[in-house]
């Protein structure tokens, strides 16, 4: 059994803990969101970084670079031709943020808005299916699927381990004293 001070430590910690997993699970949202906005200057640096010239061709590659120089030249064919599609990804992108100020709730009061935390394990889970049944039928290669997939499965980490923290948080503050 806790004294007070002890159980005051703990719950202390537990919060911390709490605030830590959003706040990480946040930052991961705010930097996918954002870097959606400039992903085809962000290919082209990328690319170029990865010895790829303006005018590289696809053919001139295997596996990885192969991937990522075919998607830079559709981006910039689409983007020349029909800008307008880019806001699609605007919007993404804007997904992103708005669900990351979802989490504020969470982080003000985490055992009120657990429905958050379970939502977003969700969220996360949900991204596998996704990512392998439309990935298919949009002809992503498997193996970049499996890195989609990847997002859901570190994203549900640190929810987990919070969800976690907040079931204890909650027997802490009800048990009677």
């Amino acid at each position: 059994m806790m004294d007070a001070r002890q159980l005051a430590a703990r719950v202390a910690r537990l919060r911390k803990r709490v605030r830590w997993l959003i706040w990480f699970f946040i930052f991961g949202l705010v930097v996918s969101g954002v870097t959606s906005f400039p992903i085809q200057t962000e290919l082209e640096w990328l690319t170029g970084m990865l010895g790829a010239g303006p005018q590289a061709k696809p053919e001139s590659y295997t596996g990885l670079m192969r991937w990522l120089v075919t998607v830079r030249e559709a981006l910039r064919a689409t983007n020349d031709a029909y800008p307008f599609l880019a806001y699609g990804t605007d919007w993404l992108a804007f997904a992103h943020l708005v669900i990351a100020m979802l989490f504020v709730g969470p982080l003000r009061d985490p055992v009120r808005n657990e429905w958050v935390i379970t939502w977003g394990m969700l969220a996360c889970a949900a991204v596998i299916p996704l990512a392998l049944i439309a990935g298919a039928v949009r002809e992503i290669p498997f193996w970049w699927r499996l890195v989609d997939c990847s997002f859901g499965v570190i994203g549900i980490v640190p929810l987990w381990l919070c969800r976690r923290a907040i079931g204890e948080l909650r027997r802490l503050e009800t048990a009677p004293g």
